[in-house]
């Protein structure tokens, strides 16, 4: 059914189909929603229910909701232009954000509603059979909002409608909460349903601030997740010619937003033609195969001197051996070794490490310039230290 609406709807790879699926959510919650809202209303008047006008006021706030991710969606639509050269597929995140809030503050209010209650008792108030059966039909059509949420949301793997489903499935417990209280109250007392609503309240509180991070962690620029770095990795390294790979960076501006660069080494007597269309199909390749922008800075590497060789063997065992010490992974590539005069012989090489590196960069230096000494005291060394985002990935891929 839902293919049939939504054009192209199995290939959530490509942006418009993306905006098409969150457009679509967004406008069923609408509509859905702000019929609960007049139907609740009109009953909630005509009954004279304070608790089901409250409920449809709930019911209008979640359209409300719905309405930031039709927006969201549609600016995140919009193509590039001179003001965002990037676009602008990062609205989504806003918007999940934005639906994310709402969600926490709709239960911190709940919760306040429920002590408020809890400290001022107040009379039971007596439902008539026709309110229950309105207010617990609504349950479902919430639920069916649920799962439509989920669905699309995973479908393109979306946050701001995993939000919207956090959303409805708090309603579903709200609701389904303020008919068991409907029920009870009048046997147990007023008290029961205060600490329903508590304990509901909290449940949406945290589900709320758990959402909100997530949104604001990929604002902020999270890693990206292992498996898609050690993928890059190995395709990159599939290729005849790559010798190593090193200084990954990952930008994503949004589903199919991402940009990469990374530094590609090659055998320094490889023609420099041959190693550069080698690069330019590798970047060709990704982007058809991961829709992913990538841009590869090539690095020459000797490896036919034997000299060179049996050092960057000795070094790479120094650093190996410090990695162990400290349980942190370091990485080394560009070394190059340059003979000077009267004997003096410079050792150049970049090490990278990653944030949970215990030393300083001095000590680092202090510690590897110690230990490359002993191999010749006429050693120079000239290293250059990278705090890289996943050093502790290439050390899987070695």
């Amino acid at each position: 059914m839902i293919e049939k609406l939504i054009k192209d709807y199995n290939h959530p790879e490509k942006p418009e189909v993306r905006v098409r699926v969150g457009r679509f959510a967004g406008f069923v919650g609408i509509f859905l929603n702000v019929i609960l809202f007049v139907a609740k209303l009109v009953l909630g008047l005509l009954s004279g229910s304070a608790s089901i006008v409250a409920d449809s006021i709930n019911n209008l706030s979640d359209a409300g909701s719905n309405v930031l991710t039709v927006a969201g969606y549609t600016v995140a639509g919009k193509p590039a232009d001179k003001d965002h050269p990037y676009g602008h597929a990062r609205m989504e995140y806003l918007a999940s954000l934005f639906v994310s809030v709402i969600v926490m503050l709709l239960g911190i209010e709940m919760l306040k509603t429920s002590i408020e209650r809890i400290v001022n008792p107040t009379s039971i108030e007596k439902h008539s059979t026709i309110s229950i059966i309105i207010i617990a039909s609504t349950i479902f059509v919430k639920f069916f909002m649920s799962l439509l949420f989920r669905k699309l949301g995973r479908h393109i793997d979306s946050s701001a409608l995993k939000a919207s489903f956090a959303d409805s499935i708090s309603d579903v417990i709200a609701t389904s909460a303020v008919v068991a209280g409907m029920l009870l109250t009048p046997v147990t007392g007023p008290l029961t349903d205060c600490i329903i609503g508590c304990v509901i309240s909290i449940y949406i509180t945290i589900m709320g601030i758990k959402l909100v991070i997530e949104a604001s962690n990929t604002l902020l620029g999270k890693a990206p997740d292992t498996e898609f770095i050690a993928e890059i990795n190995r395709k990159i390294r599939s290729y005849d010619g790559v010798l190593g790979i090193h200084d990954l960076v990952v930008h994503s501006y949004g589903a199919g937003k991402t940009f990469v660069s990374a530094h590609v080494e090659v055998d320094s007597e490889t023609d420099v033609m041959i190693s550069h269309d080698m690069v330019d199909t590798i970047e060709t390749d990704i982007l058809r195969d991961m829709g992913i922008n990538l841009v590869i800075h090539m690095d020459p590497v000797c490896m036919s001197d034997p000299e060179t060789n049996l050092l960057r063997d000795k070094i790479s065992r120094i650093i190996s051996d410090m990695a162990s010490e400290y349980s942190s992974p370091i990485s080394m590539h560009d070394f190059r070794v340059v003979k000077g005069f009267c004997s003096q012989t410079k050792i150049l090489f970049d090490v990278t490490i990653s944030n949970e590196m215990p030393l300083t960069n001095d000590m680092l230096y202090h510690e590897l310039f110690t230990e490359i000494k002993k191999i010749n005291p006429l050693f120079v060394l000239i290293l250059t230290i990278d705090r890289d985002y996943f050093s502790e990935r290439y050390e899987q891929e070695e």
